[in-house]
C-alpha cells in the first residue's frame, strides 16, 4: 500500500511541471480546468467581505481602485467570472491597515522583483519584438501551450504562453476558438512599461536626471503645462533612438514611450482610448490615488507623421482639435474645470507641436 494517496501542486511553472511529472505518466495540469478558475484568485465578492473584515469603510471607492489595480484574471475561455490577484490585494490591504492610507508602492517588491525573469526571456531579438508588440497592443491573439519543451523555448507560442503563466497575460476572450490575450490590470501595464523604459535607456544609452522627468510632470500637474513634459520626451528620449527604433516609429509605439516615463513620477494614471460619448481619448491623464491634490487632468490627442509628410500638419490639427472638442463635451468631462485638453503632433523624432484646446 502506497504512503502517498494524491499530490496537488501549486506555484510552479509549466516547464517545471513538465520536468517535474516526466517520471510518471498519470499527473494531470489543471491550470485552465473552468471549475478551478475561481480558485486561482479572489472574486469581487470576496475582496468586499476582506475589506469588511478588516474594518474598511469607505468600500467603494477602494473597490473601484482595487479593481482597475489588480482585478482581471481569467484562465479559462469559458469563465464568467475575473478574479483579483491575491497576493496584490493582501499586500495592499496590509499597508492600508498599517498606514491609514494607500501605500507608496503598489505592489510587492517580492512579486516585482520576480517579473524580472522578462529581461531572461527577451534576450533574443525575437522574444524582444514580440514583447514590444504585446505592450503596444496590449495584448495578442494566441493559443496557450499547456506542455513545454525546452528545445521550442523560444517559439512564439511558447514565449507567449508564459506570460500568461506568469500572470503577466490573460484571457480577455475567445471567437470561434480564436483566443485574445490581454493584459489583466493597470499594474501589470506598469511593470511592462517599467521594462519597456529600461530597454529603451540601455540599448539607446539614455541617460537624464530624475529630477528633470519630476519637474516637467509637476509644471503638468500643477502649472497646467505640458509643454515642459513633451520638450523632456524630444530632446531626451526620441532624439536619441536609434535608426532601427524609427522605423518602428508610430503612434502607439510614441504612446508606450510617453506612458513609460508618465509612470516614473507617480502623479498621474495614464489611461490608453478611454471610452467617451464623443470616442476613445487616446490618452487620458487621471491623477493618481496617492496625490489626490494634483491640480489637472489632461485628455491628449496624439498624432505621428514622418518628415516628409509635413504638408499633412494643417488638416491633422484640425482633425485633432475636432477630436478633443468631442470628447469634451462628453458626459462627465463637460462641466470640469480640472481637465485640459492638448493636441500633441510628432513630426519625425525631432520635431513637435503642442496645441492646447
Amino acid at each position: 500500500e502506497s504512503v502517498i494517496d494524491r499530490i496537488f501542486i501549486t506555484g510552479i511553472s509549466p516547464i517545471m511541471l513538465d520536468d517535474l511529472t516526466s517520471g510518471f505518466n498519470i499527473a494531470l495540469n489543471v491550470t485552465m480546468d473552468l471549475s478551478l478558475n475561481e480558485m486561482l484568485g479572489f472574486t469581487e465578492e470576496e475582496v468586499v467581505k476582506i475589506l469588511e473584515e478588516v474594518g474598511i469603510e469607505e468600500k467603494e471607492n477602494l473597490i473601484n481602485n482595487l479593481r482597475e489595480l489588480y482585478d482581471g484574471y481569467k484562465f479559462n475561455k469559458n469563465a464568467k467570472t475575473r478574479v483579483y490577484n491575491p497576493d496584490m490585494v493582501l499586500y495592499f490591504l496590509a499597508q492600508y491597515k498599517n498606514t491609514g492610507g494607500y501605500p507608496e508602492y503598489l505592489i510587492d517588491d517580492n512579486v516585482k522583483t520576480d517579473y524580472g525573469r522578462l529581461n531572461r526571456l527577451t534576450m533574443n531579438e525575437e522574444n524582444r519584438a514580440l514583447l514590444e508588440r504585446i505592450i503596444k497592443e496590449e495584448g495578442i491573439v494566441a493559443e496557450i501551450v499547456t506542455k513545454f519543451s525546452f528545445d521550442r523555448m523560444y517559439d512564439e507560442e511558447y514565449f507567449v504562453s508564459l506570460l500568461f503563466y506568469m500572470g503577466l497575460l490573460t484571457i480577455k476572450d475567445s471567437v470561434y476558438n480564436v483566443t485574445k490575450l490581454t493584459i489583466p490590470n493597470y499594474i501589470i501595464k506598469t511593470i511592462f512599461w517599467e521594462y519597456f523604459e529600461k530597454k529603451l535607456k540601455e540599448e539607446n544609452n539614455i541617460k537624464y536626471e530624475t529630477e528633470e522627468i519630476a519637474k516637467a510632470t509637476w509644471e503638468m500637474a500643477f502649472q497646467g503645462d505640458i509643454k515642459p513634459f513633451v520638450e523632456f520626451i524630444s530632446t531626451n528620449i526620441l532624439n536619441r533612438l536609434s535608426n532601427r527604433d524609427i522605423v518602428k516609429f508610430d503612434e502607439k509605439y510614441i504612446k508606450v514611450i510617453l506612458f513609460s516615463y508618465l509612470t516614473i513620477s507617480n502623479v498621474y494614471r495614464p489611461i490608453s482610448e478611454r471610452e467617451t460619448e464623443g470616442g476613445y481619448i487616446d490618452i487620458y491623464l487621471e491623477r493618481d490615488i496617492r496625490i489626490p491634490d494634483v491640480k489637472y487632468e489632461w485628455l491628449i490627442e496624439l498624432k505621428y507623421i514622418k518628415k516628409s509628410e509635413k504638408d499633412k500638419v494643417d488638416k491633422i490639427k484640425e482633425e485633432g482639435i475636432k477630436q478633443l472638442k468631442r470628447y469634451r463635451e462628453s458626459r462627465g468631462l463637460k462641466e470640469r474645470k480640472d481637465v485640459k485638453q492638448a493636441l500633441i503632433i510628432f513630426i519625425g523624432k525631432d520635431e513637435y507641436q503642442v496645441i492646447e484646446v
